[in-house]
């Protein structure tokens, strides 16, 4: 089967069991969003969604973020990790969007990229979800997928991303990025996976998948 009719018909799966995709992460405009990305690294998000109602219950804007000192917002955030360093990335990001955006959420992966505490996935989750610019975030669950489904080689999240943004349709990129991520959860996680059971492993996984 060539690959382009894979592809399609991984579409076509993906569509099929996730038609509406909302965006795991609570949030109300593009700051709120981008705070609830940043403090999603290396943490759930079931875990950010139970902690930013407090953060936001303090500051929803980066106006009254930057007023807040960094002992307080650590305090409030520390059950997502790294907490020491999310809160003073917060903080002065804060400071940066009203110094140089008049506080608001940038619209370029270049000016996003610069913010401290935000690298290219965060920029990538923001310029799609808030902003709707066609991007392609890549996070470990998708970068697992796409090498189970042999889509990319597995080789880092860079050559994932290009992979997977030449072989789908531009228009694709924003949906199916978190189609991956709920069909991942749900049918293809890390651990204890059946691959005779996921829809989409069972047709198109890597042979080694299946070894007993």
């Amino acid at each position: 089967m060539k690959k382009a009719a894979i592809v399609e018909d991984i579409s076509r799966i993906l569509e099929e069991l996730y038609p509406e995709t909302p965006v795991p992460l609570d949030h109300k405009d593009p700051y709120t969003l981008l705070i609830a990305v940043l403090l999603s690294a290396q943490c759930t998000d079931e875990r950010v969604n139970k902690t930013t109602p407090d953060l936001f219950a303090m500051a929803d804007e980066p106006y009254a973020m930057a007023q807040l000192d960094q002992a307080s917002i650590q305090a409030v955030i520390r059950p997502c990790g790294l907490s020491p360093a999310k809160s003073k990335a917060i903080k002065t990001l804060s400071q940066i969007l009203i110094d140089s955006y008049d506080g608001e959420v940038p619209q370029s992966f270049e000016a996003l990229e610069a913010l401290p505490g935000v690298g290219h996935k965060t920029a990538s989750v923001v310029m799609s979800q808030a902003f709707g610019v066609p991007a392609f975030p890549v996070d470990t669950h998708i970068h697992r997928l796409a090498y189970r489904w042999k889509l990319s080689t597995g080789k880092n999240v860079t050559k994932t991303e290009a992979d997977l943004k030449r072989l789908f349709p531009k228009e694709l990129w924003n949906k199916l990025h978190l189609q991956i991520i709920f069909f991942g959860r749900e049918y293809c996680p890390a651990r204890g996976h059946d691959p005779f059971a996921c829809p989409i492993c069972s047709k198109y996984g890597r042979k080694t998948l299946f070894k007993k």
